[in-house]
C-alpha cells in the first residue's frame, strides 16, 4: 500500500517533465491499470506508477484544452463574467480573477485579469487609487472589453515557471480590461464562495482601516484571510533570510494546527456527553471535526492551491482516524500524498510539497529512533539538517539563523498570533487586533536581529541533483537511531552539494546569457573568474522588477557572488529598472554606462565611468571593447547614446548592441568587424537594423530581446525579413525563453531555454 501510494506519486510527477502529452488514446489503460492492481497485487507499484502518470496527463489534457485559442489573443472581447477572488488593489490597477459567464467566442472558464486605473481621471479626482477599489467586488457579475492572451511567462535558469504556475490554477488566459471599452456592472452573484470571498475583502479591509498601513496589517490579513500582497518584498527577504516564510501566510502548519484544535475540543466535549458517545465514538467525531475546521481554514484563504494540499492530508489522516487505521504512521503519510497529487497533479513542481512532506516525515524519521516525540529542540535540528539538502537544490540557500527564529516564532505566530487573527475575524474588537499587532512587531524585531548576526543565510550555488540526493542520504544517517555506526560520516555525504565548485568557463571562453525579461534587456557575460552584467531588464511596478525576479535568482543559482562590472546602455527603465534591486542585492564593482554624471546609479558603485568608444580590457583571456558612444554623441538622442559592446573570444564574438537606431549603426559600420552574433538593435524596431548595418556585421545568429506580444510590435516583421534574407538564424526570448551563448576559440554553442528543458505546458 505504502509503496504503491508513492509510486502513484511519483508516476504523477514524472508527467510533468514531459515535452509532450501523451495521446489521450493512452489514458483508456487507466481501467487495465486498476484491474491489474487488484489481481496482481504484488505488481501493484508498477501499476499505479502508470496509473499516476495517466491520470497527471488526463487532467493535463482537460486543462490545456480550455486555454485560449491562438487566434482570439489580442483582439477585442466582449465578455460577462463573475469577479472570483479577493482583488489585489495597488496604486496603478486592481488585478482578480474572472469566471466567464458568457461570450460570443469559445473562452476559457477562468481568467487572470488586471484593470489599469484611467491616469487621465486619478489627475482629475482626488480618490487616486480609490477609483478601482470602489469599482470591482467578489460575486459581481460584469460586462467588460478585454485583451486576452495565452498563458505566458519568462523562462530562465533558475527562474521561476508562471505558466506552470496558471495552469495548475486552472488559469485559461491573462489580459486587461480595455480603458475604451465596456465596463459595466450587471448585478451579482451569491454562490458559496462568492460569499466567502466577500467575507474575505470585508476582513481584509477592516484590518487595514483598523492598522493603517503598517507591516502588521498585511502579516495578519495574510494569517486570517491568506492575502498576502500587503505583506512588503523588504519583509519578505526578512522571512527568507531567518526561515519563517512557511509561518507568514494560512500555511500548512497553521491548518493543521486548527484543526488538531477543533479535533481535540469535539473530542474533549464529545467524551462527557454519554449519549452522544452510544451514538458515535468520540474519536470518529474528532476526526470529523478535524475535515470541517481544515475545510472552513481553507475556505478562509480563498481555497488557495497550497491551502488545499492540507487540506487533503488532513483528510487523509482523519479518514484513517475514523477507520481506526492510523497504526503505520509511514503508510498514512505516503497515502495522503498520493491523495493531494491525485486533486493536484502539479502539486510535485512546488516546492512547498516537499518541504512539507519531507518535514513530517522527518519527524516520524526521529521520533521513532526514541519511541515518542522528541524535544522541540530535536525537532529544529531535524528538520534544519534534513531540509538543508532539498532547499539548497529549490533555492540555492538555507537559513542558519532558522532554527533560532523558528523557535521563538513557531510557537508565538501558531499558538497565539494565528488564533487572535482568528478572534478578530469572529469578533470585531479592535484590542484583539491591535494585542496580535503588537505581538508581530515585536517579533519583526526580533527576526531582525536574527538576520543580522553573523552567518545568519548561507547563500550558494545550486548543487547538480546527484549531489544533493547524496546530502539527503547523508542528512538520513546523521539523523539515524542511535547504534547506527559512523554516523557522522553522513558529513561526507555532504561535502560534493557544499564544497563542490559549480561549472564556470575555461580561460579564454565567454559564456552568455540573453535573459527573458519581457520587453526590456538583460545579458549576463562570464568569463572564468569575472561576470559582466550589460543592463538590468525593466520595472514590472513599484514593488518588482526583473533584478529581483530573474537576474540575481540566476546570479545565485549560478554561484556567482559578485558583478565585477555593471553595464548600463542608456537611461531607459527597460534597461535599468532591475538596476537598484541588483546594487541593494549583489556586490557591484564598477559601472560602465551612458547616464549623466548626476545619475543616483553612479553613486552606489565605488567605480564608475562612461562607456567612450574605444574603452578596452581583457578577462581571463577574453577581450572587451566600446565601440559606442562615439566622441559627440552625448547630445543625440537617448537610443543613439547606447553603450555597445564587442566580445571576442577567440575567433568568436558577440555584439551587444542596445537601443541604437540607423544613424548609430552608420557611424558604426566603418568601426565594425564582422561578428558571429548579434544582439539584434532595440529588441527588432523598424527604426533599426538596417540592411547595410546587417551586412557589416554579418552575423551567423541574432537573437531579438522582445517581450511577448508587447505593444510595440516587436520585432518588426520587415526586421525579421531582413535577415531571413541575409541567411541569419533568429532567435528570440519571447519565443525561445533565455538564449545562452558559448564562445570558445573556433566553437560557438547556442542553446534556447525553452528548447534545453522543454515543457508541454511551454510551447509557444
Amino acid at each position: 500500500m505504502t509503496l504503491a501510494a508513492i509510486a502513484f506519486a511519483a508516476g504523477a510527477a514524472a508527467l510533468q517533465l514531459q515535452a509532450e502529452l501523451p495521446g489521450l488514446l493512452w489514458l483508456l489503460l487507466l481501467p487495465a491499470c486498476g484491474a491489474g492492481c487488484y489481481f496482481r497485487p504484488r505488481l501493484a507499484a508498477l501499476f499505479t506508477l502508470v496509473m499516476g502518470f495517466l491520470w497527471a496527463a488526463g487532467v493535463a489534457h482537460v486543462r490545456m484544452a480550455d486555454w485560449l485559442a491562438p487566434g482570439l489573443e489580442g483582439r477585442d472581447l466582449d465578455v460577462v463574467g463573475v469577479v472570483a477572488s479577493l482583488p489585489a488593489v495597488s496604486e496603478r490597477a486592481v488585478r482578480f480573477e474572472f469566471e466567464v459567464e458568457s461570450s460570443d467566442q469559445r473562452l476559457p472558464r477562468k481568467l487572470l485579469l488586471a484593470w489599469h486605473r484611467n491616469p487621465w481621471a486619478a489627475q482629475l479626482s482626488d480618490e487616486g487609487p480609490a477609483l478601482l477599489k470602489e469599482s470591482v467586488h467578489p460575486g459581481e457579475r460584469w460586462l467588460f472589453t478585454l485583451r486576452l492572451r495565452r498563458p505566458h511567462g519568462h523562462v530562465n535558469p533558475y527562474g521561476f515557471d508562471y505558466e506552470a504556475w496558471l495552469l495548475e490554477r486552472g488559469v485559461g488566459a491573462t489580459g486587461y480590461v480595455r480603458q475604451r471599452g465596456e465596463q459595466r456592472k450587471l448585478g451579482s452573484r451569491k454562490s458559496l464562495f462568492d460569499l466567502v470571498e466577500k467575507a474575505r475583502e470585508a476582513v481584509r479591509d477592516r484590518f487595514q482601516a483598523q492598522l493603517g498601513a503598517t507591516p502588521a496589517a498585511g502579516i495578519l490579513a495574510a494569517l486570517a484571510v491568506g492575502d498576502q500582497r500587503a505583506i512588503s518584498a523588504e519583509e519578505w527577504r526578512l522571512f527568507n533570510r531567518t526561515g519563517v516564510t512557511h509561518l507568514m501566510s494560512i500555511s500548512g502548519l497553521h491548518v493543521t494546527l486548527v484543526s488538531g484544535l477543533a479535533a481535540w475540543l469535539v473530542s474533549f466535549g464529545w467524551r462527557r456527553v454519554p449519549a452522544a458517545v452510544v451514538r458515535l465514538p468520540a474519536r470518529k467525531a474528532a476526526a470529523a471535526a478535524a475535515i470541517a475546521a481544515a475545510l472552513g481554514y481553507t475556505l478562509l484563504a480563498g481555497f488557495a492551491v497550497p491551502a488545499q494540499r492540507t487540506f487533503w492530508m488532513v483528510s487523509v489522516v482523519a479518514a484513517a482516524l475514523w477507520c481506526g487505521r492510523i497504526a503505520s504512521p509511514t503508510r498514512t503519510l505516503a497515502l495522503a500524498l498520493a491523495v493531494v497529487v491525485a486533486a493536484d497533479p502539479w502539486a510535485p513542481l512546488a516546492p512547498g510539497l516537499w518541504l512539507s512532506f519531507g518535514a513530517v516525515a522527518l519527524i516520524f524519521y526521529v521520533a521513532s529512533s526514541e519511541w515518542r516525540i522528541a524535544q522541540w529542540g530535536r525537532m529544529q535540528w531535524a528538520i534544519t539538517i534534513g531540509l538543508a539538502p532539498a532547499a539548497l537544490l529549490l533555492f540555492g540557500q538555507v537559513s542558519v539563523a532558522g532554527p533560532l527564529a523558528n523557535a521563538a516564532a513557531i510557537p508565538l505566530v501558531s499558538v497565539v498570533v494565528t488564533p487572535l487573527a482568528l478572534l478578530a475575524v469572529v469578533f470585531p474588537f479592535e484590542a484583539i487586533l491591535q494585542a496580535a499587532a503588537w505581538l508581530v512587531e515585536w517579533l519583526l524585531r526580533f527576526l531582525e536581529w536574527c538576520a543580522a548576526l553573523p552567518g545568519a543565510l548561507w547563500q550558494q550555488h545550486v548543487p547538480p541533483l546527484w549531489a544533493a540526493a547524496l546530502a539527503m542520504a547523508g542528512s538520513l544517517w546523521m539523523l539515524a537511531p542511535r547504534g547506527v555506526p559512523w554516523r557522522a560520516g553522513g558529513l561526507a555525504l555532504l561535502a560534493p552539494a557544499l564544497a563542490l565548485a559549480p561549472a564556470a568557463p575555461a580561460a579564454g571562453e565567454a559564456w552568455i546569457t540573453a535573459l527573458d525579461v519581457g520587453q526590456g534587456l538583460a545579458v549576463l557575460v562570464r568569463t572564468a573568474n569575472r561576470a559582466l552584467l550589460y543592463d538590468a531588464g525593466p520595472a514590472y511596478g513599484p514593488d518588482a522588477d526583473s533584478g529581483g525576479r530573474i537576474v540575481v535568482p540566476l546570479l545565485r543559482g549560478a554561484g556567482i557572488r559578485s558583478v565585477d562590472m555593471l553595464v548600463v546602455s542608456h537611461e531607459d527603465i527597460d534597461h535599468l529598472g532591475g538596476a537598484l534591486t541588483l546594487l541593494e542585492t549583489v556586490e557591484v564593482q564598477a559601472l560602465a554606462s551612458s547616464l549623466s554624471r548626476g545619475h543616483p546609479l553612479n553613486l552606489l558603485v565605488p567605480m564608475s565611468g562612461r562607456c567612450a568608444a574605444g574603452r578596452s580590457w581583457e578577462w581571463d583571456g577574453v577581450r572587451f571593447e566600446f565601440l559606442h558612444p562615439q566622441p559627440g554623441w552625448e547630445a543625440a538622442r537617448r537610443n543613439n547614446q547606447s553603450c555597445v559592446l564587442h566580445v571576442e573570444a577567440g575567433d568568436s564574438s558577440i555584439l551587444l548592441t542596445g537601443d541604437i537606431e540607423r544613424s548609430a549603426e552608420s557611424a558604426l559600420i566603418e568601426k565594425i568587424r564582422k561578428t558571429d552574433v548579434l544582439l539584434v538593435p532595440h529588441h527588432g524596431s523598424r527604426t533599426s537594423s538596417s540592411e547595410e548595418f546587417i551586412a557589416a556585421v554579418a552575423p551567423r545568429w541574432a537573437v531579438v530581446p522582445a517581450g511577448y506580444r508587447n505593444r510595440f510590435g516587436h520585432p518588426a516583421r520587415e526586421v525579421l525579413e531582413r535577415y531571413a534574407r541575409a541567411g541569419i538564424t533568429v532567435l528570440r526570448t519571447d519565443m525561445d525563453g533565455a538564449v545562452s551563448v558559448v564562445l570558445k576559440p573556433n566553437l560557438i554553442r547556442i542553446e534556447a531555454e525553452r528548447s534545453l528543458r522543454p515543457r508541454y505546458w511551454r510551447r509557444v
